[in-house]
């Protein structure tokens, strides 16, 4: 029961407020320690009065030839629009077609993006997609003064582009460390979206590294990124451009909680090629590459899942000159380590063609090192899927095994391939066919056991363990491939 306060001797009276004081501060102590522990949110309207005088809107314009400039008629013109709309076609009598007498190209808007000043005598940065099939650029600067401005060089792979304009004094940004840069700091954008200019949106970096590209690990943020904020700076809390803003995760074309930027120091390696060559020169050695699954390092020996699967080897190709074979395993290029198959492009492609580098590759059990020379990779071109090996009749074809039914490779075809060994896959089911094997390639080893015959795979196989994988080596066309028959498949 409590008892009223006033009915309490003095003495006892001030005993139970000092108690109830120290009570009180034991209780509340803690609590305020825990949200004096607690950081102020962040207030970027120094950082907007910082960088947003770098930061531009761009606006691209394509030339088109004026409606029916090229001959078309009146007829021509009002077909369409039934067309477009999904009206019955009205039986119009067939007029004359007007000569074909091209009127002057017009200039129409092609699309709305963002960009920031790089150096103060008027090179911007943007993305590659901003200024793609353009054939004119506007930069409208936060003053309201607008440029023409000329296309320096632009690197699709990358989704990087140079920009000049004829100023001078303008205020540049300052590139941020992308190695400092930590999951969880608050970042800022600057940009156009939907061409409102110079919009401010806030948040995190989510991840690093992001693997979404061939050339580039992406920064992940939550920053809304909409259609016009491309080309536009992702800014720390310093005041620097740490990133260049590139991609959305999207379902609906808006906005979704997931946006990808360009690292500032990829992009700025980058613009450094454009600006004094015009387009960037990136290595390549000629293989195809897969990732190392725990199936995959086990079939192969290898200790830990780790590395870049060699799945082909180009003929000719500075791999095939140096004796990499498609079943390798990548650990390490140029003294760098391949932790997972997206690495190896990374850093053969940032190596200078004609630079010699060392291949350390995974075989059969051990480490091996080879001299390669890096080739220099075509621009944007695909590559190459070999040619389909000819037809050649089979000879005492043998049972389905593992969903391969196979025949003995003639003496003369083993020399046309420059091969020792090998037997002609007839047919490819079941596991077969998943691995992606398929009738004319030439199987030259399985299991990491080379087999010249078929009763030398029959032998193989018969010892092979059905519930493990089964890696093959096998030759198509003019590449050396490699594929993983799974148990179960």
């Amino acid at each position: 029961m409590l008892t009223p306060w006033k009915s309490l001797p003095i003495r006892q009276l001030a005993v139970s407020v000092v108690m109830a004081s120290v009570t009180a501060f034991l209780v509340l102590a803690p609590a305020q320690s825990a949200v004096a522990q607690v950081r102020a949110l962040p207030d970027f309207t120094d950082l907007v009065d910082q960088v947003g005088p770098s930061v531009v809107n761009i606006r691209t314009l394509e030339k088109v030839a004026p409606r029916g400039a090229a001959g078309a008629s009146p007829d021509d013109e009002m077909l369409e629009f039934f067309r477009r709309f999904g009206l019955p076609m009205p039986n119009v009598p067939r007029q004359t077609p007007r000569p074909n007498r091209p009127g002057p190209e017009e200039e129409q808007p092609k699309g709305v993006g963002s960009g920031f000043i790089f150096s103060a005598d008027g090179l911007i940065m943007t993305n590659a997609h901003v200024v793609d099939g353009a054939d004119e650029v506007l930069v409208t600067l936060t003053d309201k003064r607008e440029f023409k401005a000329k296309i320096l060089g632009s690197d699709k792979r990358s989704d990087v582009a140079l920009v000049k304009i004829e100023a001078t004094g303008l205020p540049a940004i300052k590139v941020g460390d992308v190695g400092r840069l930590r999951v969880g700091e608050w970042v800022m954008a600057i940009g156009s979206p939907f061409g409102l200019e110079n919009t401010v949106t806030a948040g995190i970096v989510s991840a690093k590294q992001r693997d979404t590209g061939d050339f580039l690990p992406f920064i992940q943020t939550d920053v809304a990124i909409n259609p016009g904020n491309s080309g536009g700076p992702l800014i720390n809390m310093r005041g620097e451009v740490v990133g260049i803003n590139s991609q959305i995760y999207s379902r609906s074309g808006g906005f979704m909680g997931i946006s990808f930027a360009i690292p500032m120091d990829e992009a700025v390696r980058v613009v450094e090629q454009l600006r004094s060559q015009g387009r960037v020169s990136r290595g390549r050695i000629g293989v195809q590459i897969g990732p190392v699954s725990k199936e995959v390092a086990e079939s192969m020996g290898l200790p830990k899942a780790q590395g870049a699967l060699v799945t082909g080897v180009e003929t000719g190709a500075p791999a095939d000159k140096a004796g990499v074979e498609a079943g390798d395993i990548i650990v390490k290029f140029d003294g760098k380590a391949v932790e997972k198959s997206s690495d190896l492009p990374r850093i053969v492609g940032g190596i200078k063609p004609g630079t010699k580098s060392t291949i350390t590759v995974f075989r059969r059990g051990s480490t091996k090192d080879l001299a390669v020379t890096v080739a220099e990779i075509e621009a944007d071109a695909a590559p190459s899927k070999g040619r389909d090996a000819p037809d050649i009749k089979p000879k005492g074809v043998t049972g389905q095994v593992y969903g391969l039914v196979v025949s003995d490779l003639p003496e003369a075809k083993k020399k046309e391939l420059q091969i020792k060994s090998g037997v002609r896959i007839d047919a490819a089911t079941e596991g077969a066919a998943r691995a992606g094997l398929r009738e004319g390639d030439v199987i030259i080893a399985v299991g990491n056991t080379e087999v010249a015959s078929v009763r030398e795979l029959e032998a193989v196989l018969a010892k092979h363990d059905k519930k493990k994988s089964l890696n093959v080596l096998y030759r198509r066309g003019d590449w050396t491939q490699f594929a993983v028959i799974r148990p179960g498949n």
